[in-house]
């Protein structure tokens, strides 16, 4: 049982070898030399900075870098459950981030994304407690938004990084 299944796994990675499969990051992937190339603009809020700190954790911070990244990040935070009286016991917050990489050399735009998702937080216990669970729950979004940028740059480098 077990051969056959190293042998569909053998037969299937040779398959995928001669479709011309590259890992991004190998050694002649898109990727290979995205790592500390890309400089964050500076951040003008908490929530940016917080987003620019996810992004050189998993971009690297900039060495020597040929481009620049620009995001527009917007968020919004909607009431998500409200009991009869009128008592707000769960928020949601949206955030959407418009991005765009360009050469440091040039100034020109190469690629342009946006990424979107949502993260949610209770108002429940004290006052101290919400704060926290907020704060906890703009960070986690900053963490989801950050990971959708990285994988739309890896994924779309082969088409623009030199």
């Amino acid at each position: 049982m077990s051969s056959f299944d190293r042998r569909t796994l053998l037969i299937s990675l040779a398959g995928l070898a001669a479709c011309g499969f590259e890992p991004a990051y190998g050694p002649s992937g898109a990727a290979a030399n995205l790592r500390g190339s890309i400089l964050v603009d500076e951040p003008t809020d908490r929530f940016s900075f917080e987003l620019l700190k996810q992004l050189e954790e998993r971009l690297g911070q900039p060495v020597n870098p040929s481009y620049g990244l620009a995001i527009t990040l917007r968020l919004e935070e909607d009431d998500l459950a409200i009991t009869q009286d009128q008592e707000i016991l769960r928020y949601n917050i949206i955030g959407e981030a418009d991005f765009a990489i360009r050469s440091l050399a040039t100034d020109a735009e190469l690629f342009r994304g946006k990424v979107s998702s949502f993260t949610a937080y209770a108002a429940t216990g004290t006052t101290v407690s919400t704060r926290e669970a907020q704060r906890d729950a703009y960070d986690r979004l900053m963490v989801i938004l950050a990971d959708q940028i990285t994988s739309r740059l890896i994924a779309s480098s082969g088409s623009w990084l030199t």
